[in-house]
């Protein structure tokens, strides 16, 4: 074999391996992407019906309630326009409370319900996840008026 025919099947060999190497890592990146949607987006349908994706806005007021076995809790998560019911088990963070802000991550149930397998509350008084204050924005509510009514 000449050297040029080894050296266009080294470069070929080389390109196969990069390409390879991409729709590996493109395939990793696409199983673990997890989308956030507002409660109107997910009523809409805009959310998958199957696969996990992130549900933000606040906690209903006077909607958390615990089941008889101390971990499984149910609460409402709305963005003032639309709510989404939640069913979690497990801890909460410290700083979970009705009429806070927070993201849930999990999958919609057949029945409506959002299964949640994680949730993150809000670190401090002020903040709230910039994709939650634009859903509480675009559904016509101003994040801020909506913490002044929480506290």
């Amino acid at each position: 074999m000449s050297p040029r025919k080894r050296r266009a099947l080294a470069i070929l060999g080389g390109l196969g391996l990069l390409a390879a190497a991409a729709a590996l890592v493109l395939n990793a990146l696409q199983s673990n992407l997890v989308f956030f949607f507002s409660p109107t987006q997910v009523l809409a349908k805009e959310a998958p019906a199957s696969g996990s994706f992130r549900v933000g806005g606040l906690v209903e007021q006077g909607s958390l309630r615990r089941e008889a076995d101390g971990l499984t809790l149910r609460f409402v998560v709305t963005d003032t326009a639309h709510t989404v019911p939640v069913t979690y088990q497990g801890l909460l963070p410290d700083l979970f409370r009705e009429g806070k802000g927070v993201v849930v991550a999990g999958k919609l149930g057949p029945d409506g319900v959002f299964r949640a397998t994680e949730v993150l509350a809000k670190h401090d008084e002020n903040y709230m996840p910039p994709e939650a204050a634009d859903a509480l924005k675009r559904a016509g509510a101003e994040p801020s008026a909506m913490r002044a009514e929480a506290q």
